[in-house]
């Protein structure tokens, strides 16, 4: 049986923890391709992650290079190139500068790797998720983002330490832009079938939710920079779905037209993914805060899909 094949553009924190992930779960041989300056550290994290096969008792082939001809034949494409935002850095120019970034690395991807599905996880995410649509040319179903795999693990996270408990017991939702427009749903949230808003109070639950719409700032000021770890880990999460066809359902920032209304944007709704990447959007009902609340995170992708078009 052919081996599956995952390719990770940008071998920096998230994208080298992406391998690091992949490479742990076995799933398939990996392509680490970052830019010919940094070719040298590329191939270095490659072999140094390769070397931990035999401790860890992976078999698969890791290759880090700047040559996009290595993703030839990929299943599946995650695309973490791109600059955080700096100090002093209007969200209109860190949209203008990772706009030409995705751009250009989606562009040699539909070359190399035309029959991938590919995930996005560069930010501002929702905008750069559309980029990547509108440069490789793939429909719709092969282009999709992280965001609400990383967002709902925090989310999760915070819960289980209020409460004590597992996080394996914890199931939950969140919808929305990525970032403070997020939309987390305490009604679709529970903790081994029981309703979360039984177990937690209102303040506290808010504050829950607060802080997840904040994780990335809060990590950002205890670090010194983007998380990681937790980013690559939703990323190959949605990989693991795709390469095994497992058809799980999970938040992930998908197009959407007549779904929710939304009228052609890539936005975080629950998906099914399975090999033919996004396979169905889940549409949930809504009372009218939450209607609300997702509505005015929509507009808000629609103003950065603004931004990112001027650059396009």
């Amino acid at each position: 049986m052919k081996r599956a094949k995952l390719t990770v553009i940008g071998a920096g924190n998230v994208g080298a923890s992406c391998a690091f992930w992949a490479a742990a779960k076995e799933l398939g041989d990996i392509v680490l391709i970052d830019i010919p300056t940094f070719a040298d550290k590329t191939a270095g994290k490659a072999l140094d992650l390769a070397q931990c096969g035999p401790v860890e008792r992976f078999d698969c082939k890791i290759t880090g290079t700047s040559d996009y001809a290595a993703a030839e034949g990929s299943d599946v494409v995650i695309i973490t190139a791109g600059i955080p935002r700096k100090p002093g850095m209007s969200r209109d120019d860190l949209v203008a500068t990772n706009v030409k970034i995705v751009a250009s690395v989606s562009e040699q991807i539909a070359a190399a790797a035309p029959d991938a599905v590919l995930i996005v996880v560069s930010n501002p995410l929702d905008a750069m998720v559309y980029t990547a649509w509108k440069k490789t040319g793939f429909p719709p179903n092969r282009v999709v983002g992280q965001a609400g795999c990383l967002d709902i693990a925090r989310y999760r996270t915070f819960i289980a330490m209020e409460l004590g408990c597992s996080v394996e017991d914890i199931s939950a939702l969140l919808m929305g832009g990525h970032g403070d427009d997020m939309v987390p749903l305490p009604r679709y949230t529970s903790v081994s079938g029981i309703p979360v808003t039984q177990l937690i109070a209102k303040d506290k639950l808010d504050a829950i939710i607060k802080r997840t719409t904040m994780g990335g700032g809060e990590l950002v000021k205890l670090m010194g920079t983007s998380a990681y770890y937790a980013p690559a880990a939703g990323t190959i999460q949605m990989a693991e779905a795709i390469i095994k066809d497992k058809k799980r359902i999970l938040p992930c920032a998908a197009f959407c037209d007549s779904e929710y209304g939304v009228g052609g944007y890539f936005v975080g709704v629950p998906c099914m993914l399975g090999a033919g990447g996004v396979e169905k959007i889940i549409e949930v009902e809504f009372d009218e805060g939450e209607r609300d609340m997702f509505a005015n995170s929509v507009a808000h992708v629609k103003d950065l899909v603004a931004l990112a078009d001027k650059s396009l």
